[in-house]
């Protein structure tokens, strides 16, 4: 990435959070790395140097700042494809895939060779993959030492250190202090849940982006009420099942939606932390967007495309949400996740069951699904999906290769052009997905054809996702019955 030291540093004098995550400031003076939003007092102009990322930064040996958090910054969100693919690598390292995989792993990962990962993931960073994953083990460690009371030795193993040791000498060696100084001040009872904070580029229309999950919330799985959204999960990691559930508010004054989970997860906090952004395109940049659909994004700006806490289920949804209307497909998965699930216990809100994992759709009988009162086609459309991710053979998930993806998707009996398209648009994250053959798209824009649509849509290409889901949501508020799940 390619970063203009002027521009940036004007950008810095600003405090425009639409740059917060875009780039990273270190100080020669001090030592030490910021934010563009950060609250102190600017540095003079001579003593910046700008980085592309906290791991450049910190190879350059800059330590984080401890007021502005550089662990906080929004992600990335742009479509260009290298871009796409090294952001994709990136994803899995945050999540932890090189504390038990190599690179050649990632890039297979990712759909290419370890060459061309290493090449374009360096042009993107500035820093190697190895170098990456060594700062946000760090990074996450820093998060919790300074948000929770974990012992010091839960800390170093969830952030991915092999031992404590290991976590000491290297917070030590890059930061300059002990782990114990950012430790939390404990009141003597151990908590029984943890909250983060994750950040955004504002603004963010919340209020939408809940009304669209709650217009689609699976009874047991998913809750909304009071400006807050909660589900429960089921996640393996290290030979492990984790079952629990999260709650997600928001908090405007920070800039921040805050998310809440029990102890007993914390084993899974960063694959959790980034399925939240995911789920709430918390890397999104709104300026960009909305000033490339204009009028479109005029009266919702901040409008985000709701990606998915899990692939699988997204995909699931598609299926059964095909040509039926929301409460009918919000009926049927909620059969499903009570015949299939797992059962949570001391969940909030109702909470009961998680949505069944692919290994356990791939092994149901066809009937059993057609009983929770789905067509014989979509039951078969199910297994053979849960089946193809059960295995192995599709990934979904921002990381997964698009194309190949996309086109064993269009492979499987029973699963139309809208359905792989509405997969793009959300277990994908793909921003210029585009369900062409979309009657709410066609109503509301006066096309009588896919190709008149997308002649159209042409106008909005590279951003066709977000031009959707302004559509749909004009739509909902004249159309409730709309019937994209």
């Amino acid at each position: 990435m390619d970063l203009d030291p002027d521009t940036c540093y004007e950008a810095l004098l600003s405090r425009d959070r639409r740059f917060d995550g875009r780039f990273f400031v270190g100080v020669r003076t001090t030592g030490i790395y910021c934010r563009p939003v950060c609250a102190v007092r600017s540095p003079m102009r001579r003593n910046c140097t700008f980085f592309a990322s906290p791991a450049a930064a910190e190879k350059a040996g800059f330590r984080p700042c401890l007021r502005c958090r550089p662990e906080l910054a929004p992600g990335h969100g742009l479509p260009d494809m290298c871009s796409r693919l090294a952001q994709a690598a990136a994803g899995l390292i945050d999540e932890g895939f090189l504390n038990t995989a190599s690179v050649a792993a990632l890039a297979r990962r990712v759909g290419v060779t370890e060459r061309h990962l290493r090449r374009i993931f360096g042009a993107e960073f500035g820093v190697s993959m190895l170098d990456l994953a060594q700062t946000q083990r760090l990074l996450l460690a820093k998060r919790l030492l300074t948000e929770t009371d974990l012992p010091v030795t839960d800390v170093a193993l969830a952030a991915g250190f092999g031992s404590v040791r290991r976590f000491n000498h290297l917070f030590l060696q890059r930061y300059g202090m002990n782990p114990r100084r950012l430790r939390k001040a404990a009141d003597g009872v151990p908590a029984q849940t943890l909250t983060f904070a994750l950040g955004y580029r504002p603004p963010l229309a919340w209020a939408e982006l809940l009304g669209f999950l709650a217009q689609r919330c699976i009874a047991g799985v998913e809750h909304v009420e009071r400006g807050r959204y909660a589900r429960t999960l089921e996640l393996q990691h290290g030979g492990h099942d984790f079952i629990g559930w999260i709650a997600v508010a928001h908090a405007p004054a920070r800039f921040v939606v805050e998310v809440t989970l029990p102890v007993t997860l914390t084993p899974v906090v960063a694959p959790i932390l980034a399925r939240v952004r995911r789920l709430l395109d918390l890397g999104a940049s709104p300026d960009l967007i909305d000033l490339h659909l204009g009028d479109l994004a005029a009266g919702q700006p901040g409008l985000r495309v709701p990606g998915a806490f899990d692939g699988f289920e997204v995909a699931v949804r598609a299926i059964v949400g095909q040509q039926i209307s929301v409460a009918h497909a919000r009926a049927v998965l909620g059969r499903i996740a009570q015949a299939f699930g797992t059962r949570v216990e001391a969940a909030p809100c109702g909470l009961a069951t998680t949505f069944p994992r692919a290994s356990v759709l791939a092994g149901a009988d066809a009937a059993a699904l057609q009983d929770t009162g789905i067509t014989r086609m979509r039951a078969g459309a199910i297994i053979a999906v849960a089946d193809a991710v059960a295995t192995g053979r599709i990934a979904l998930d921002p990381r997964a290769p698009l194309d190949a993806t996309l086109a064993a998707l269009r492979g499987i009996p029973g699963i139309g052009e809208w359905t792989v398209q509405y997969i793009a648009m959300r277990a994908l994250a793909w921003p210029n997905a585009f369900p062409d053959g979309d009657a709410v798209l066609k109503r509301r824009l006066g096309c009588a054809s896919a190709s008149a649509l997308r002649r159209h849509a042409a106008r909005w290409e590279p951003w066709r996702a977000y031009a959707v889901l302004h559509l749909w949501r004009q739509d909902e508020r004249s159309q409730p019955s709309c019937t994209a799940i």
